[in-house]
């Protein structure tokens, strides 16, 4: 970077850059207009008060039935008998949804929603948005009862599921605990269906839950000590599915179909097994069955292969309705239409979708804006809620070894962190609305501190140069090593001569990753360190992740940066392969040690990490849990095994002019929203649209 770096509080305009992208200046100028409005509300966040809340009442709507009205869309198969009427598809005792996420309260029955996506296996996606789950999160991240009309949770280790009385699947088959026992015995415990046995969440060390059918609508599942994780899981965006429509897979189950139709039906599809057979038409969260039963709010019409356009119909027989009669959802049909991923902020951006948050990013808000003035839909701008919108991760499993002893050394990681300028790079590419951040909790999380955001997130690098020409580390060899020596460009040597040329991976598909590194890059020259990109396609970057041939990549952070107490942990200590700063450890945790590396002793700090995640997991003492998350968040600041950039990006969302009930202001993140699912898609309406 050239020019000084001004004092505390004084103007940064002379300190603009001359060499920034191109891209990143253009941005900047378009955008500078819109940022006095936008500021102050980016910096207010919404408080909780305790990480340990109480547990909200699990029934909405109980013991009240309104008088039911026919679904418009559906009345003709009503009156031609191929339906039953609405009051005997819903559930004895539906869920009535009174609150409305946003501000047009209830709607009306009809129309079609249109979204963009990229791919054909982006049809999960409605499984994501559509969130129906056993229990969720709601827009104000509070558990409650979905499908299950109430949860009842005895010492973090018993739990009474009562499910809906009269509750069907999209078929109109009954959903009983016919079908949670169908998934325990026939599926989760077959050896050929699930070889690696239960999902890890149904084990608490390493044991099965005892699972009781009360009656056809209340099963228990309990453990000798708590289970942590078994609720979560239900909430998930990608959910534990611990049930499945078993009239319909028992067919494919060699248990219970006959011989000579099964052999018929893997002939037919050219399956090897019955059990490859059965777990093809089995893909609860794949979505890509459309004859599978749903309790989903719109259930797949397209059928596989898919071209440009696949279709999504309203679920007869979904538990769902309004104070005022009407069953959810409203919109009748979504419409996905496939386009290349580059295409979609210009679709978008030209009134082809009412709905459309997925591939925009901050950096198409201008033109997105220019559309909007033009065709009249609305661009929203919603935070997000990633621990940090990019992080970076050096690899603790790096290969190599002289480079792995570096990454190792936590003043290195201090010193790199250190080393970056994001209140330029926030000035520049986010017209200072985003925050210069630490890969950690955002302000909204009761966990909270400020000290986890800004130790060593500060620019400064002298003190980066310092603590570099003081670091000495141990070698491959035993022998101790240092960085103070460099070559003739400034740049620091490693012990062996080599000069310090960090190689981030990334997955290529964004110029806003290009721009940011670029900058941490010239800011990184001034400590005598050199980044060099190489771009791979998102599957190679992974497996070379996993395999230690990356040194390090650029990611989001953490998923869930907006967590309360009772939320897990894992994503901040070795427990998976998908930890990107530690997968080999990780791998080691999750395959009972048959891969991957152990932590070794002189990591000490990373197996208190996992120790600590792993006593989460133990206890149903909230305020232990709230104990283990800050001291796992004191670490994560101190050693800097993550190095974010910044966090509070804010994600547009394209609304069109005819859809209502979008919240003007929301989170959009996998976790806990769901992105638009906590939201509750089925009470969003159009209005003069067919």
């Amino acid at each position: 970077m050239t020019g000084p770096r001004p004092a505390p509080g004084a103007s940064r305009k002379s300190a603009a850059p001359t060499n920034v992208p191109s891209t990143a200046r253009r941005m900047r100028r378009a955008l500078l207009a819109l940022a006095g409005g936008l500021l102050a509300w980016a910096l207010t966040p919404a408080l909780a008060e305790d990480a340990c809340p109480p547990v909200k009442e699990m029934i909405e709507g109980a013991d009240r039935v309104p008088a039911m009205q026919e679904t418009p869309f559906l009345a003709a198969k009503v009156k031609a008998g191929d339906l039953p009427p609405v009051s005997q598809r819903i559930p004895r005792q539906p869920l009535v949804i009174d609150r409305f996420a946003g501000s047009d309260g209830p709607g009306r029955s009809g129309g079609d929603l249109v979204t963009l996506m990229a791919i054909p296996r982006e049809v999960r996606m409605m499984v994501v948005y559509g969130y129906a789950r056993l229990v969720g999160f709601d827009d104000r991240r509070q558990m409650v009862a979905d499908l299950l009309q109430d949860v009842d949770v005895e010492d973090g280790r018993i739990f009474t599921l009562k499910l809906r009385a009269g509750h069907k699947w999209s078929d109109g088959k009954p959903f009983t605990t016919e079908d949670f026992r169908y998934f325990w015995e026939d599926v989760a415990n077959n050896a050929e269906l699930t070889p690696s046995g239960p999902p890890l969440e149904m084990l608490v060390d390493g044991k099965p839950p005892k699972v009781e059918i009360i009656d056809e609508t209340t099963i228990r599942y309990s453990w000798d000590k708590p289970n942590p994780y078994f609720l979560p899981a239900q909430a998930r965006p990608s959910p534990l599915f611990i049930y499945r429509p078993a009239h319909y897979l028992k067919q494919f189950h060699h248990k219970y179909a006959d011989a000579a139709e099964l052999k018929k039906k893997i002939e037919y599809t050219r399956q090897r097994t019955w059990a490859s057979l059965h777990n093809r038409m089995d893909d609860m969260y794949r979505n890509e069955n459309p004859d599978l039963p749903s309790l989903h709010p719109w259930i797949l019409e397209s059928r596989p292969p898919y071209q440009q356009r696949i279709v999504f119909v309203r679920n007869p027989y979904y538990h769902r309705v309004d104070g005022k009669g009407v069953q959810l959802p409203y919109v009748d049909r979504v419409i996905m239409n496939l386009v290349t991923s580059s295409l979609i902020p210009l679709k978008a951006g030209s009134a082809e979708a009412d709905l459309q948050a997925r591939y925009l990013r901050f950096d198409n808000y201008t033109f997105l804006r220019q559309g909007a003035k033009q065709f009249g839909f609305d661009v929203r701008l919603w935070d997000t809620g990633l621990g940090a919108h990019l992080a970076l991760y050096p690899n603790l499993n790096y290969a190599e070894p002289v480079w792995q002893a570096v990454l190792r050394e936590p003043n290195v990681r201090r010193a790199l962190s250190m080393g970056i300028d994001r209140d330029e790079i926030n000035e520049i590419l986010y017209i200072g609305l985003a925050s210069p951040s630490n890969n950690t909790v955002r302000p909204a999380s009761p966990l909270y501190r400020e000290d986890y955001a800004t130790k060593y997130a500060r620019f400064d690098a002298k003190e980066a140069n310092r603590v570099l020409d003081k670091v000495v580390f141990t070698m491959p060899d035993g022998k101790k090593g240092d960085l103070r020596k460099r070559n003739n460009r400034g740049v620091r040597l490693l012990p062996d001569g080599r000069p310090m040329v960090i190689v981030l991976e990334t997955a290529g598909e964004s110029t806003e990753e290009t721009d940011v590194l670029r900058l941490i890059a010239d800011s990184w020259k001034k400590i005598g360190v050199e980044l060099v990109t190489r771009p791979q396609t998102r599957e190679i970057l992974r497996g070379r992740i996993y395999s230690g041939e990356a040194m390090m990549t650029i990611w989001g952070g953490m998923e869930n940066g907006v967590p309360d107490a009772r939320s897990s942990p894992a994503e901040l200590a070795c427990l998976s392969q998908s930890v990107l700063w530690c997968p080999k450890f990780g791998q080691y945790r999750e395959t009972g040690g048959k891969s991957g590396e152990p932590i070794p002793d002189s990591l000490a700090v990373v197996h208190e990490l996992s120790e600590l995640a792993e006593r989460w997991g133990q206890t149903a003492d909230c305020r232990e849990q709230e104990r283990i998350w800050h001291r796992m968040l004191q670490i994560h600041a101190d050693f800097q095994y993550t190095i974010g950039i910044v966090a509070g990006v804010k994600q547009p969302v394209v609304v069109s002019k005819a859809l209502r009930n979008v919240p003007r202001t929301g989170v959009y993140s996998w976790e806990p929203y769901a992105f638009f699912g906590a939201y509750r898609p089925d009470t969003f309406w159009l209005e003069g649209k067919k």
